[in-house]
């Protein structure tokens, strides 16, 4: 599997995981919690600290670790952030939720921006439209795949449950889980990248510790 593809595919169940995972909070605060649009919309401005870090902390970050070491750890906050919200009650306080839209905004901030780089890093000049072109479609795709995908797993479980409040809100738990399950998936690639990147780093030092003509230690 190319880098290219591994970054699609990554940016793909990381867009997913994003979307479907606000989709079903928004759904969460508004419906079972009976807060407002303004409310809801405030509570999750938290989300949007990536908007902020993207210019500031991304550059700095792939700067020092790389690109791929950056993806990574963005998936894995993600997983953290997602899995954080698992156990949300019925009445749980904004402060409990807070820590869970802080880390997502700040996995966003990690690994879209890094993403873009991978998908297009190995790409000849001339085809960067059409790779750029490529990572849209791609993130597009996943953004639907999510929202759908916790749309069809809330619908399922409501309609298996008895209508009662506590069977609405395991309803959403079971959601939740969706976007846990695409960010693990997406862990799961930046680690073979990470794997691969580091396999391919030592072949080529070996290479040149060995090349014609290059002295030896």
């Amino acid at each position: 599997m190319s880098a290219m593809v591994r970054a699609h595919l990554g940016a793909m169940l990381f867009l997913g995981a994003f979307f479907g995972f606000q989709f079903i909070v928004t759904l969460y605060l508004q419906e079972l919690r009976g807060w407002s649009s303004l409310q809801t919309a405030i509570a999750l401005i938290a989300m949007g600290c990536d908007a902020v870090l993207v210019p500031l902390l991304t550059p700095r970050l792939v700067n020092r670790y790389g690109h791929t070491r950056v993806i990574f750890g963005g998936f894995l906050l993600a997983a953290v952030a997602y899995g954080l919200f698992l156990p949300v009650g019925m009445d749980g306080s904004y402060a409990a939720m807070f820590p869970t839209l802080i880390v997502s905004g700040v996995a966003f901030a990690c690994a879209y921006g890094p993403l873009t780089i991978a998908a297009t890093n190995s790409v000849a000049e001339e085809e960067q439209g059409v790779a750029g072109g490529l990572l849209y479609t791609f993130t597009q795709f996943g953004s639907a795949i999510g929202i759908s995908a916790v749309t069809a797993v809330y619908g399922f479980a409501v309609a298996g449950g008895d209508g009662s409040p506590a069977a609405v809100l395991d309803a959403y738990r079971s959601a939740l889980v969706v976007p846990v399950v695409m960010v693990l998936a997406g862990t799961g690639i930046a680690a073979f990248s990470l794997l691969t990147g580091g396999r391919r780093a030592g072949d080529a030092e070996r290479g040149s510790a060995t090349a014609p003509g290059t002295p030896s230690a």
